[in-house]
Formats: C-alpha cells, structure tokens, sequence
C-alpha cells in the first residue's frame, strides 16, 4: 500500500466493515479535492457542505458528496476540464475509479460528476490483510458524487484552508458562518418527503454546540433563490428561528434518526432527538 495511504488511514479508529469503506471514501475524497487544487479550481469555486464541515472544521460525522459553488456565477462553466486533474491525482495512489458527467434531465444551476469504481478493489487495495469473503454482501460500486453551483446566491465569505495529505495543497471554503447559513437552508428547503435527512439535523447540533454564527446575507439569498420568502421579507434572527421551529414541528424524528447513524460513531446521542430538544436549543441561534 503506498505510504501515504497509509498516513492517511492512520487517523481513523477503524472497527468494522462499514468503518474501512467511509475511510476509504473519505481519502479518495481528499485526494479528488488535492487534485482540484492542482488545477486550479479553487481560483474559480469553493467548497461547502458537509464534507467541507468535516474535513476542515472536524464534525464528527463521515458525508458522502463534494459540493462546491463559484464564486462568480458562470453559465458556461465546464467541470469537464478539471477531470485530468482528479485522474492523475487518483492514479498517482494508485485508485482506479471512472469520473464522468451526469446529463441534466433539466435546465438547473448545478452542474454534476460522479467518481464510481469496484469497491472491493479499493477496499482490499487499502486493507490488504483483509480476507476478500468479508465483502461478499458488497454489491454495489464505490460511488461518490460531486456537485457545482454554477449561478449561486451572493453573500458567501471565504477562507483559505491547506492540507499537508496526500500532498500538500490549498483550498478555498466556505467560512463557519456561511456553511451555517447552508445548512439552515437546507433544512428548510429540503425535499424531505421521501427521507428526511438527520444529516443536515446532526450538523446544526454541531454549529450550535460550537457557538457559530449565521450569515444572514447568504441564507436570505439562499431562500430568495428557492422561492422560500420574498426580496421584500424582513429577515432577521428572531425570523429565522421562527422559520426553523415551524420545520422542527413537522419533521419525523424517527426517519431522522436512520438517516444518520451508518455515518456516526455515538448512536446513543440521537436518543434526545424530539422536536422539544431542536426547538429547545434553536434559542441558542445567533
């Protein structure tokens, strides 16, 4: 295994099956994004999302997708020409996985790339000691899925951000306070109707708990664009708590519940979750 893979691997308190594939997604994760910065993509887009949250501020939680926004809007943006980057970064460790574009099935602002490979592969590459019948109930390919917002709402505030692995390398991100502001979006705008996304419950946790901020400017947009309020809407803190414990009012907890736990460690930390605790804690929002 190389060298560096193995630095990276060093990190993780792996215990299982489920444990070696979020860290084998995880690093290929950071080595994608590596390879964006060698290209050049920070210049024009940065990261968000909850992989941004985990990989740079140390949420306690694996996440599944890349998400990125530019930081000017550009119709004609081409994700296509950053894939030599990510391939040759990949290859470099020694990851064998395909990259291509999704085809939009309509006209929208985000522009999309999968990554898919054999997952066993990868998993016996990066845990060779391992006995191949383990994975036997692993049917489905290695996936992960990357997204651009290529016209987003104004407001965001940056920050640069390096990473010394798999080499080092610089990365422009949302700030704590504008990822905030994503994340309440997303609970509000969510289309929950078919799963409601604990993940996006689990992270807010995390900004309260950690004292952060919202930035209103961005969440204002950010619901503007999504036909949620107004241009006209007065929106201020007190308005967004409002908003949130009118959602908090309508969720199933139970649903949220599931959706979380193949991505944590501490399943008993979701025992309190009702909507009196997120209703409760959302006083503490500023």
């Amino acid at each position: 295994m190389n060298n560096v893979i193995e630095q990276m691997l060093s990190k993780y308190d792996i215990k299982n099956t489920t444990d070696e594939i979020n860290a084998l997604k995880e690093i290929i994760q950071e080595i994608v994004l590596s390879g964006l910065s060698r290209g050049n993509f920070f210049n024009k887009a940065a990261f968000y999302g909850g992989t941004a949250l985990r990989i740079f501020y140390n949420l306690d939680r694996f996440s599944e997708d890349l998400d990125f926004a530019l930081l000017e809007p550009n119709q004609d943006f081409d994700l296509s020409k950053y894939f030599i980057y990510i391939e040759k970064e990949l290859k470099a460790y020694g990851i064998n996985l395909e990259i291509s574009t999704k085809q939009k099935s309509k006209e929208t602002n985000i522009t999309s790339a999968f990554l898919k490979g054999n997952t066993l592969e990868h998993i016996l590459k990066f845990f060779p000691s391992e006995e191949e019948h383990k994975y036997n109930h692993i049917l489905k390919d290695l996936k992960i899925k990357f997204e651009v917002d290529i016209n987003p709402p104004s407001g965001a505030t940056y920050e640069d951000k390096y990473k010394l692995l798999p080499s080092p390398h610089q990365i422009k991100l949302y700030d704590k306070e504008s990822l905030l502001a994503g994340k309440i979006h997303a609970i509000l705008c969510r289309g929950w109707k078919t799963r409601t996304k604990g993940r996006d419950l689990y992270d807010y946790i995390f900004f309260l708990a950690n004292d952060i901020k919202v930035n209103i400017e961005l969440l204002k947009n950010k619901l503007i664009e999504s036909n949620y309020i107004n241009e006209k809407d007065n929106l201020d803190i007190n308005k967004v708590k409002e908003l949130l414990i009118n959602k908090f009012n309508e969720i199933d907890f139970n649903d949220a519940k599931e959706d979380v736990k193949p991505f944590i460690k501490n399943i008993e930390s979701l025992n309190i979750w009702n909507k009196e605790f997120f209703i409760d804690i959302t006083n503490n929002l500023n």
